[in-house]
């Protein structure tokens, strides 16, 4: 096992490495001037924009930008936003909780419904109950989850007016309240993919020889069911649900927009529209850092689950 994890955490570098180089060089071919950005287009002196160009190091070769920023994100100093002119730390840094928290509780919203609602179509597999499920998935697996959000919207202000969607929060529980219907909405997605993989996988294990061998022997059926062939059927569902992570966080742009939260996805996409390059990279590399971890941590996962997974 420590083999294994050592072999994942040295794929999981290197592909951080090979993704911060692809991030820095694409971000820059555009043909923005960033020195236009931070001048806001007004016009000045050589000496002004030279002086710019030293602050922000522009006035350095590619590769010497490169280590540089680096360095900094090693240091935890992600550099100096061109629009506002100040810190990108102060900046993301209020940001980084909201979609973290909408990203964690929309994952946790999804596997607590999506895992006993396909162990349930499972058992009761080809009945009324779970063909209902299978229209429950099928539905929610076609709706956006922009879609989702705006009928959130208007089915909790018909039968609660008074509930917060917009606003600020100072306290945890405001927090908690203010993020779990974007949340909600956000989970729709993962809930009908994992669920109907669930199903399936559960299927497979009660149908196979050594649960039948468990019957046969008197093992009672809610040990069987639990013990032996949740165990078996959930290593599917880590890999959809690792890769619907990284799919929430692109769909957390949408959500923020229409609960008008103030989270990184929107940031973002403020950031391309501005041409701030300076922060969309380090978002960016922030973003697939952040997908490498879970996949990375997704394959530990597996190989606890299953020991025949640590030898491939």
């Amino acid at each position: 096992m420590g083999k294994f994890i050592l072999k994942r955490l040295g794929q999981l570098l290197l592909s951080l490495f090979i993704a911060s180089v692809l991030v820095f060089v694409f971000v820059r071919l555009s043909n923005t001037d960033p020195v236009a950005v931070i001048l806001g287009g007004k016009q000045t002196s050589q000496e002004t924009i030279q002086a710019i160009r030293e602050k922000f190091n522009l006035d350095k070769p590619l590769f010497q930008q490169y280590f540089l920023w680096i360095d900094g994100l090693f240091h935890g100093d992600l550099g100096l936003s061109f629009k506002y002119q100040t810190s990108i730390n102060d900046l993301i840094g209020p940001r980084i909780l909201t979609t973290l928290g909408l990203v964690t509780a929309g994952s946790l919203i999804a596997l607590v419904i999506a895992i006993p609602l396909g162990i349930f179509c499972a058992v009761k597999k080809h009945t009324l109950w779970d063909r209902a499920g299978s229209i429950f998935s099928l539905v929610l697996a076609g709706c956006p989850s922009f879609f989702v959000s705006i009928l959130l919207i208007l089915l909790i202000s018909a039968v609660a007016p008074s509930y917060p969607f917009t606003g600020s929060y100072s306290t945890f529980g405001e927090y908690c309240q203010r993020l779990f219907v974007p949340s909600l909405a956000l989970a729709c997605t993962m809930i009908a993919l994992a669920s109907r993989v669930m199903r399936s996988s559960m299927i497979e294990q009660i149908n196979s020889p050594y649960t039948m061998t468990a019957k046969a022997k008197g093992v009672p059926q809610t040990s069987i069911l639990f013990k032996h062939n949740l165990r078996n059927a959930v290593i599917p569902v880590i890999a959809v649900v690792s890769i619907q992570i990284g799919s929430m966080v692109v769909g957390a742009v949408l959500v923020e927009n229409v609960f008008s939260l103030s989270g990184l996805g929107t940031f973002l996409v403020d950031s391309i529209t501005s041409s701030d390059y300076a922060v969309v990279q380090d978002i960016t590399i922030m973003l697939v850092c952040l997908f490498l971890l879970i996949s990375t941590a997704a394959d530990i996962i597996y190989a606890a689950i299953d020991p025949r997974i640590r030898l491939k």
